[in-house]
């Protein structure tokens, strides 16, 4: 299918009123005509841990969250994007319990990295487990497996806990490619368009690399799963987080991409008033992009800004976020930390906060991403223009839970007014309607800020930064082909 060249939204099924039936209502009523790009819909399968990445499956809805019927509720009227963790699924899952039970003798045995997949006497090489870019201390997990008491390690890249809850999959096994296909298929009789492919850069684990971004092979999994999606009407979407250069290898082979650049460029130029990084950076990056500011992990810093931002300039914003409230979450393999020692992984806050609550900036830095080309998302805290939830980093102990607060409908009524919520919304949906950004884009420096402009033959639209007094201006031909000032 094609992508709608409009404005989504991000959520949680929980977090606008509390589950998919409120969240419907939302998108029919008080936000009719925001989100006409689609929504994405955060895992609202059962999950065992890590707020929905942790899945027992993907042919259920959590009944808390409500049920498959409210998502092809919503799907009749919005887009639907959702989530595969392609690397993983949950330790709960009936699959890996099987495992569990039964060990070598479970018929699903084969979905699992058993170490001796990667080492031949099953015991895992020093030299080899230095390259690994690890997401936690070690990326395996030992099991006893009940009815013969014995030890199993199988491979977990993710997960808080020892042993984890985040299985992962072998996605070499006949097994595991049929399990995902079946998935696939369940997604789209269910009326979903686009599945992001979650933490798909870790899919492959191969000895003596880093087991992330593993070329050639990561291009044959796309491949293949592609083949799958695309006779399905579904549009893939691959997570990557790493040196622009791997994000833009995928671009170039044709996959919608995530600018994880972009959140911290435009911090950057509204922190520091200086232009000439992000207008280089526009003036270069491939538009097949999903572009965002804020998420439900945080603003990432490294490895994406490796190569284009130094550590002395990321020291410098990541500083300004902690005075202004921010936590954050650090790289946990020594090789990939900087050499001075900088290992910020991700500035974890709400874009609002984080630009000091400050209207003019705040929708300055959404004119921007609306104006940058690609496919913009929004996160439901950052339409509502929420704060950080520090009391609920405090009550849970988890740090991304600052931007990750639940808002009641009492607090949504409460939030839609707000004047900074109401200028957003009326710049959303001039995105989503003016024919000039279905045309050609060009950006340039000019005194005290700077200009992006979109022209589509006699359609123009024009954004002017200036970066003295924070404030933006749009001015764009109409039906009439007359010039309107929009003072945003």
């Amino acid at each position: 299918m094609s992508v709608k060249n409009k404005v989504q939204l991000i959520t949680y099924p929980d977090s606008l009123g509390g589950n998919l039936k409120t969240l419907d209502c939302l998108l029919q009523d008080k936000l009719n005509g925001v989100f006409e790009g689609g929504v994405h819909i955060l895992p609202p399968f059962p999950s065992s841990g890590d707020r929905g990445f942790a899945p027992l499956t993907y042919l259920e809805i959590d009944p808390d969250f409500g049920t498959w019927e409210d998502i092809q509720a919503i799907s009749r009227h919005t887009d639907i994007m959702l989530d595969i963790m392609v690397n993983h699924i949950s330790r709960q899952s009936v699959w890996f319990q099987d495992f569990l039970k039964k060990g070598r003798d479970s018929e699903y045995a084969d979905l699992f990295i058993t170490l001796d997949k990667l080492w031949d006497d099953g015991k895992p090489k020093a030299e080899d487990l230095d390259k690994v870019f690890l997401r936690r201390t070690k990326p395996f997990s030992t099991f006893t497996i009940e009815e013969s008491g014995k030890q199993e390690t199988v491979w977990t890249t993710f997960g808080r806990q020892d042993p984890s809850e985040q299985i992962d999959l072998d996605l070499n096994s006949d097994a595991a490619k049929q399990l995902l296909a079946g998935f696939l298929t369940h997604l789209s009789n269910m009326n979903v368009k686009y599945v992001r492919l979650d933490a798909v850069g870790y899919v492959i684990k191969k000895p003596g690399t880093s087991c992330f971004f593993v070329e050639p092979e990561i291009y044959d999994f796309l491949e293949w799963i592609n083949t799958l999606a695309v006779p399905l009407g579904i549009t893939l979407l691959p997570e990557v987080h790493s040196i622009y250069r791997y994000q833009y290898k995928l671009a170039e082979k044709g996959y919608w991409i995530y600018d994880f650049i972009l959140p911290f460029l435009i911090l950057e130029v509204l922190i520091t008033r200086k232009s000439a990084r992000l207008i280089e950076y526009l003036r270069t990056r491939p538009h097949n992009q999903f572009t965002m500011l804020d998420c439900h992990d945080g603003i990432p810093v490294k490895p994406d800004l490796d190569e284009l931002v130094s550590t002395a300039d990321a020291r410098r914003i990541v500083d300004v976020c902690l005075k202004r409230g921010a936590n954050l979450s650090l790289i946990f393999s020594d090789k990939y930390k900087s050499e001075d020692g900088f290992d910020v992984h991700q500035i974890r806050c709400s874009y609002y906060s984080v630009l000091d609550c400050d209207d003019d900036a705040y929708i300055t830095a959404r004119a921007v991403q609306f104006f940058t080309p690609g496919i913009p998302q929004v996160y439901y805290v950052g339409l509502l223009a929420g704060e950080n939830d520090t009391e609920k980093v405090k009550r849970s102990g988890e740090g991304r839970e600052i931007n990750r607060h639940n808002f009641t409908m009492d607090e949504i009524e409460e939030s839609l007014q707000k004047p900074v919520v109401k200028r957003l919304l009326r710049l959303i949906r001039f995105r989503n309607s003016h024919p000039a950004f279905e045309g050609d884009f060009s950006v340039k420096a000019v005194t005290d800020g700077f200009e992006m402009t979109w022209i589509n033959v006699k359609s123009r639209c024009r954004l002017t930064v200036n970066l003295e007094t924070g404030k933006s201006v749009i001015t764009y031909t109409d039906d009439r082909e007359q010039w309107i000032t929009y003072q945003i």
